[in-house]
């Protein structure tokens, strides 16, 4: 569903990285799920022509100035890279935009448990907040959250004040451990944590490296892809990436926006890519 959306705020929470909350529908609250997606249109006019795809952050209803009335929300967070987000840093509290959305595929949340590992680096730990808060009703979770340095790593103090268990490290050692996120992950498995599922987002060769730890251990890993997207509806097919089955013969992709953004480690093809 296509909507307009009011700014309620749009707060930088690390250098280069914002926190944006809009008002939404309350058939948005209530059909979003976790590891789901929006379209942002950031201008009016046609530059930039495309919209650009978050993350859902977070939704819920907030109080307002009037009692007994309450205002469903919807939180993404971004970091500025381009024209497009550098302009979305510049909304201010009033300010309306359109949205398409909730798109895509979720995660699985599965069964209740007591090992439920999520691993993220920068913008990839947006959808991990979501779905951290719905994981912790019934299992325990643990958070292992990585970036180049102190900054690239956001809201662990959100997560932690959810109940999850949270282990940080970064490239330069200005936060946490040094070194990559990773390489943190396997010492924990290494110990016989009982993990039952791993749900990962952030960058290709994170994801990579964690596919292949569950491909090593058993353990069930589901994965949230970042990709640069046009339609966001798989019209387009400007994100697709190629699956397990893929060869010149037989062609086997899947849209990122579609098929995905979540997909089970076993789906994609991690030795090739567009």
């Amino acid at each position: 569903m296509n909507f307009k959306a009011t700014v309620i705020t749009n707060v930088e929470v690390s250098p280069g990285y914002f926190r944006l909350r809009l008002t939404a529908p309350q058939f948005f609250v209530t059909a979003a799920s976790p590891g789901q997606f929006v379209m942002v249109r950031v201008s009016a006019s046609i530059d930039p022509l495309l919209r650009r795809p978050f993350g859902i952050f977070d939704v819920g209803v907030m109080a307002t100035e009037y009692p007994d009335v309450q205002q469903p929300f919807l939180d993404i967070l971004y970091k500025v890279v381009g024209k497009g987000t550098a302009m979305l840093a510049g909304f201010h509290h009033g300010d309306q935009m359109e949205v398409l959305g909730p798109l895509g595929k979720g995660f699985g949340t599965g069964e209740p448990s007591e090992g439920k590992v999520l691993v993220g680096g920068g913008v990839g730990l947006a959808p991990l907040y979501y779905l951290a808060r719905e994981l912790v009703k019934e299992s325990r979770v643990h958070l292992f959250a990585g970036g180049r340095g102190r900054d690239d790593v956001l809201c662990i103090t959100e997560f932690e004040r959810l109940g999850v268990e949270t282990y940080v490290s970064t490239d330069d050692g200005t936060l946490g451990e040094r070194g990559l996120v990773t390489e943190v992950l396997e010492r924990y498995l290494a110990n016989g944590t009982g993990a039952k599922t791993i749900y990962a987002c952030g960058p290709f060769p994170m994801l990579k490296a964690v596919a292949e730890i569950a491909g090593r251990t058993g353990i069930p890993c589901q994965v949230s892809l970042e990709a640069y997207m046009a339609c966001g509806v798989g019209a387009c097919l400007g994100c697709v990436v190629k699956g397990r089955d893929h060869s010149e013969a037989t062609p086997d992709y899947r849209c990122v926006c579609k098929d995905g953004p979540v997909f089970d480690h076993t789906e994609l093809s991690w030795e090739q890519r567009l």
